[in-house]
């Protein structure tokens, strides 16, 4: 039998975990490449063979995904699989163009194929698009069920940007995993979280493997959060859908791919950050979920935002670093750095574009909508650098840190800086801590 010929069109995430639930022991595929798009350094690479399995003794390689239309006629490609998220539906259907113009079939795998089952109740919390608040989510109904005296593991969507094979199985329990796991500014934005507050996180790149070790964790382990990454749908199937909305962006919950396939699927809807959007936005978003999804359960939510010196901002000019993949496939033009900036008071705001390096200056020039906000990028430890020699560059009084994580401790700041922080706070009712109270019934997990 002829094996059919597949390339997965990626970045490092979703592909991956396409091929190894759906492809990866089926003689009758053969994946011939995966292609990568939105990470930086992800090409030329391959998916090792310790992963791969079998049937790929020598791996299969990563090209770039400007190399798509080349690679399906010259490897005689029969399909296409688009594998990652937070995409807008013209983009998405624009590969499908080239993916069908250089002669094969264009495919989007859905949640009965790559959805696995975990013997622990799961609830996910997933977004309709980057930067709406999953996080902060993510870190409230932990801290509901904790009240509650649960175990509770977070596993996070893939970011394996080093050593594929090595990160197979990732448990971070404390801030020295991040360092022994060597970690990226975006990796450690998700894990540090949960880490310093006592959680244990799992992630990596194969799934199947880290459910069933945070399954049997020697912690214990009542209840599996998925904390989901861009807008992507969960790895593993939900016994409680969380959804979160973004009224800063009002209409891209019907726009982009496949944040509306959570937005459908979703239990809960939560409309975040209504504190600091229009009342017209917020109404926007809120008839949408209820002409796409109306059994759903629907949340206001404020972000709330805490900032450790607030004498450091007011009246003084300030560089804002932002959560970089907000910035940068999540379009928005701001974040809660911000809006710290206009509440405490700021004189001004400086423009970081003049004083860009390296990576970073590549960074403004791909992504335009970006002005006076520095994504804080560091995949790597070129970004890294680059980074911090562009913050200590730039002409201003002081440092507005805006990510989920201290950049002061990976990187040398060499003006005064202060660290934004935002947690969710539900408006009224209903609110998690009832939805999740009849979760803790439903599946008899009060101890």
């Amino acid at each position: 039998m002829e094996r059919k010929k597949i390339i997965i069109i990626g970045a490092a995430g979703r592909d991956f975990h396409n091929f190894n639930t759906y492809y990866r022991n089926k003689e009758e595929y053969n994946v011939v490449a995966f292609t990568a798009a939105q990470i930086p350094d992800i090409d030329g690479r391959k998916y090792p063979n310790e992963l791969a399995g079998e049937l790929y003794p020598e791996g299969i390689p990563i090209y770039a995904q400007d190399e798509l239309s080349t690679l399906i006629k010259e490897l005689h490609v029969d399909e296409c699989v688009f594998a990652y998220s937070d995409v807008h539906y013209e983009e998405v259907m624009g590969v499908s163009a080239i993916v069908n113009a250089a002669g094969a079939n264009f495919t989007l795998l859905g949640p009965k194929q790559t959805m696995l089952k975990s013997n622990k109740p799961v609830i996910s919390v997933c977004a309709v698009r980057t930067g709406t608040g999953k996080s902060q989510t993510s870190r409230k109904i932990i801290e509901v069920l904790l009240e509650q005296d649960l175990k509770v593991i977070a596993i996070r969507h893939p970011m394996p940007y080093g050593d594929l094979a090595a990160q197979r199985v990732q448990r971070f329990a404390t801030v020295e995993d991040l360092k022994k796991h060597q970690c990226t500014i975006e990796e450690m934005e998700e894990y540090e979280p949960h880490v310093e507050r006592g959680n244990i996180v799992y992630a990596g790149v194969d799934y199947e493997d880290i459910i069933r070790a945070a399954e049997n964790d020697p912690d214990g382990c009542d209840v599996i959060l998925w904390d989901g990454g861009n807008n992507d749908f969960p790895f593993y199937k939900p016994d409680l859908a969380v959804t979160v909305l973004d009224p800063h962006r009002p209409g891209h919950e019907l726009k982009y791919y496949p944040g509306e396939v959570n937005l459908r699927s979703s239990d809960v809807n939560i409309i975040n950050k209504v504190d600091s959007a229009s009342t017209d936005a917020v109404q926007t978003v809120e008839n949408n979920i209820k002409n796409v999804s109306p059994d759903s359960t629907i949340i206001k939510a404020e972000s709330t935002i805490t900032i450790d010196n607030p004498e450091i901002i007011k009246g003084k000019k300030v560089l804002i670093v932002e959560d970089g993949p907000t910035l940068t496939h999540g379009e928005m033009k701001m974040g809660a750095g911000t809006v710290a900036a206009d509440r405490f008071g700021a004189a001004e705001i400086v423009d970081p574009r003049p004083f860009a390096v390296g990576t970073l200056t590549d960074t403004f020039e791909k992504y335009t909508h970006i002005e006076n906000v520095l994504p804080a990028m560091g995949y790597g430890k070129q970004q890294l650098k680059d980074l911090e020699e562009t913050i200590n560059k730039t002409e201003c009084d002081a440092v507005i840190i805006g990510t989920p994580i201290d950049l002061s401790r990976i990187i040398d700041i060499n003006k005064p800086c202060t660290r934004v922080h935002y947690d969710l706070d539900e408006v009224g009712s209903p609110n998690l801590t009832e939805i999740l109270h009849d979760f803790i019934q439903e599946h008899q997990l009060k101890k």
